[in-house]
């Protein structure tokens, strides 16, 4: 039995490839990745965010003063209201014709001091036609007529006069008085509709106010939260765009870390694709022929002594008009047979 051993040694540079890329190999994954560089973060909030929920906190029961004002102003326009009663009920009392002594009366208009205008107008009066009389007694005396009939009509005519004169002076001042006080009744009537007029709108506007700073206190959410909303998406938007900076730069921030192992998976891929260069020990067992092959390929040669045409090429063999070569097959035989393992002697 004869064995056969081929052997091809590795290249000197493949194996210095190998060696290379183990020794990378070790000390790239013997330090631990810094995950940190590239784990996930969350963008904080954008200053309008921190504003909006400032804003959001500060403006919660931020109505109640505005309601609380509407309160206090719609309790003050009921008490204000109730005041106009008063000055109705006063208005009605002036409404007679104001007769009599009592409230209300046209007397109770007139001045206190006009019965003593009048009595000292009249004293005056008095005192005036006295004097005018005694005049009239001084001229008679003077002519000699005194206590004659002249005189005495002259006095008659002059005391009637005077009289006259006394009573109407009496009744211009009465009269007098009688309409500055039935005026002033009439103004006091006016001023009494005037001030519950006044009252009551006074309390309107007081009911007003009040109904003013309920649409305030319905009013100010709303404002707010307009500003909140707004505030809030434009925070959002930012906050976003901040959040993909932070992905990008994490994912950067991978691909550099990972940049080594990539470089280091492409040298390895090389070095294996150089496998087929590295060599390698090939092992061939050859038996040792048996008798009969040994007989049987002395016959064979001996066969292409004596006819040196089996085997062999004719170079010039025309077929079908075209010139090319062909090759002659043995002869049938036993010993082709048994050399092209054919035939009842074939293995």
């Amino acid at each position: 039995m004869a064995i056969g051993q081929t052997q091809q040694d590795p290249s000197k540079l493949i194996g210095q490839l190998g060696q290379d890329y183990a020794t990378q190999l070790t000390g790239l994954t013997s330090v631990p990745l810094d995950t940190s560089k590239f784990a996930p973060s969350v963008a904080g909030q954008d200053p309008l965010q921190t504003q909006a929920a400032s804003l959001a906190a500060s403006g919660v029961g931020g109505y109640a003063p505005y309601l609380s004002d509407a309160a206090t102003y719609g309790t003050q326009a009921g008490t204000t209201m109730g005041g106009v009663s008063p000055y109705i009920t006063g208005a009605a009392g002036l409404t007679g014709a104001g007769g009599g002594t009592g409230a209300g009366s046209i007397a109770s208009y007139m001045s206190p001091y006009q019965s003593q205008v009048i009595d000292a107008t009249l004293s005056e009066f008095d005192k005036q036609a006295a004097i005018r009389e005694q005049a009239i007694h001084d001229a008679a005396v003077g002519q000699g007529g005194y206590g004659g009939g002249r005189h005495g009509v002259l006095e008659s005519e002059y005391q009637t006069q005077s009289d006259k004169n006394r009573a109407l002076l009496q009744s211009q001042m009465l009269h007098q008085g009688y309409g500055q006080g039935a005026a002033l009744r009439q103004q006091d009537y006016q001023n009494q509709l005037g001030l519950a007029g006044a009252t009551a709108g006074l309390a309107s506007g007081q009911l007003g106010l009040g109904t003013y700073h309920s649409g305030l206190a319905k009013l100010a959410p709303q404002l707010a939260g307009g500003d909140i909303q707004t505030l809030s998406g434009v925070g959002a938007i930012q906050q976003e765009q901040a959040q993909r900076t932070l992905d990008a730069q994490a994912q950067a921030n991978k691909m550099m870390a990972q940049e080594p192992y990539q470089r280091l998976n492409t040298y390895g891929a090389g070095i294996q694709g150089l496998a087929p260069f590295m060599g390698g020990t090939q092992t061939q067992i050859t038996p040792d022929p048996t008798a009969l092959q040994t007989a049987l390929g002395w016959t064979s040669v001996l066969g292409g002594i004596m006819n040196p045409n089996i085997g062999t090429y004719s170079p010039q063999i025309t077929q079908g008009g075209a010139t090319g070569t062909s090759y002659t097959p043995y002869v049938n035989t036993p010993e082709r047979d048994i050399y092209m393992g054919t035939g009842k002697y074939g293995f």
